[in-house]
């Protein structure tokens, strides 16, 4: 039995209380950040006691491995990564060059996770910038124009499952507009649904056949006034499995940002009933992931069902040239260097 949360661990080995907590929630998986990482076999003992304690081979090892300014994997315990903005540049002069260094990138890092123990990347960022936006997106993004964005994600997301990868898209519908970072306040996008469509929301449409996603703690007032599209039933129903037409595993961003209000048994029944698959909390502090358990169910019925088939995904494992793959990174990181050295 799994029940409908993703949970985070204090520090690099895991507790006694801890370990009694994962058996007895049975999370639907595990994230891991920098404080969760010293070694390359200190991650692997992790991973492995975590998997032990749920007893449970159906489970999620998630971490942020974007590149750029989000890696919790760093030299030497990850290889150096470029920000999606260099895919970017690499675009405007050659798309299907871009679009296959960044699938081999991923192709890359696949092996590289997987020989960790850990099975999911919570990328590609799918958000579309606009000029006075928050940096918090910034060069995360792989352009500023829709379909530029959706085909250099794509990319990255075919390289993560064509090695055994789970991506998880973000942050459906949409974070490129916001005006500030959730992490710290609640952004509130003002735009016309018509233009969202056009934009925000045509490049998830475009890669609305990706397994896994997460939502944006963003307000889009034309659409749901009151709350993020993350608790707000109206955008996820309405948007992110109606006009996107997104069917994969949903999972909600951190719980503990403080864009939402409310205790962690709310915001975790908020984001289940608006719809998403998923709870996930990020910061380790037991009594926050006590309550979230008490607050989520057993996975079942549709959620179930889309759990099953990102799991899936992990039963792949395609052939490349990985030195091919090594020498388009390092294109990518070159592009990346000239970037910073020209600002």
């Amino acid at each position: 039995m799994t029940s409908a949360f993703i949970t985070g661990v204090s520090g690099a080995t895991l507790s006694a209380d801890e370990a009694r907590f994962l058996k007895s929630a049975a999370p639907a998986g595990l994230i891991l950040f920098a404080r969760n990482c010293v070694s390359h076999d200190q991650i692997r003992r992790l991973v492995g006691d975590a998997r032990g304690a749920v007893g449970s081979d159906d489970f999620l090892v998630l971490i942020d491995q974007e590149g750029g300014r989000v890696q919790r994997l760093r030299p030497p315990l990850g290889r150096a990564l470029p920000p999606a903005d260099a895919y970017a540049c690499l675009y405007e002069d050659d798309p299907a060059c871009a679009c296959d260094a960044a699938f081999l990138a991923a192709r890359l890092l696949a092996d590289d996770l997987r020989n960790l123990g850990i099975n999911t990347d919570c990328a590609p960022v799918v958000d579309v910038p606009v000029p006075g936006a928050h940096d918090i997106i910034g060069d995360r993004a792989y352009g500023r124009e829709p379909r530029q964005v959706a085909a250099l994600a794509r990319a990255v997301a075919e390289g993560f499952m064509a090695g055994g990868l789970l991506p998880v898209i973000k942050h459906i519908p949409g974070h490129g507009r916001a005006m500030a970072d959730s992490h710290l306040e609640l952004p509130v996008v003002t735009e016309a649904r018509a233009v969202l469509s056009a934009t925000d929301f045509a490049a998830f449409k475009a890669v609305a056949d990706m397994p896994a996603a997460m939502t944006a703690h963003v307000v889009f007032t034309a659409i749901d006034g009151a709350q993020p599209a993350s608790t707000s039933r109206t955008v996820t129903q309405d948007v992110i499995r109606g006009e996107i037409g997104f069917d994969g595993l949903l999972m909600s961003d951190d719980l503990s940002m403080k864009a939402l209000s409310g205790t962690f048994r709310e915001r975790a029944e908020g984001v289940l009933s608006a719809g998403s698959d998923l709870a996930l909390h990020c910061n380790g502090v037991l009594a926050e992931m006590e309550e979230v358990a008490s607050a989520v169910p057993v996975l079942a019925g549709d959620a179930l069902r889309r759990f099953e088939a990102a799991l899936a995904v992990f039963r792949r494992r395609e052939p490349y040239d990985s030195g091919r793959a090594e020498q388009q990174l390092a294109v990518a990181l070159g592009t990346a260097r000239r970037r910073t050295e020209s600002v």
